[in-house]
């Protein structure tokens, strides 16, 4: 039965040591600009799903991925090195859009937000052309 709690914590050790790792020792010039969103590891603790964030066009997304994928072995050594586990978990990269997607629908919250705001600017203007024709009738 597999301890979540411990799943959890390797998770987030293993987040800021891979980030760090990426951050100093990695040496690929396809590795842009990468943030460790998170590490999810599997319940046998022998598979890591690392969800990386990668600031830059989709072509350059696409070049830190494979430099990713191509350090992982060097980056599995690393953190063994770091971390007191009987199996270093085999790491596999995946591209997390969270963060754009997050960004994304904030931009359009404030679309919405921006809309309501100049169609009650127009009623209330209409409103008061209406009140002044009505006064001069009178």
């Amino acid at each position: 039965m597999p301890n979540i709690h411990r799943q959890e914590k390797l998770g987030e050790l293993m987040t800021a040591d891979l980030s760090e790792l990426i951050r100093t020792r990695l040496k690929d010039p396809r590795v842009g600009f990468a943030s460790i969103t998170r590490v999810e590891v599997s319940g046998d603790l022998r598979h890591a799903k690392v969800l990386v964030s990668v600031m830059g066009t989709p072509e350059e997304q696409k070049e830190t991925m494979k430099g990713l994928k191509n350090a992982s072995g060097f980056l599995r050594h690393e953190l063994a090195s770091r971390l007191t586990l009987r199996y270093m978990p085999d790491l596999s990269f995946k591209l997390d859009t969270s963060i754009e997607e997050g960004a994304r629908i904030l931009g359009l919250i404030n679309q919405v937000e921006q809309e309501d705001r100049e169609r009650a600017r127009a009623a209330e203007e209409a409103n008061i052309a209406e009140q002044a024709n009505t006064k001069e009738v009178e």
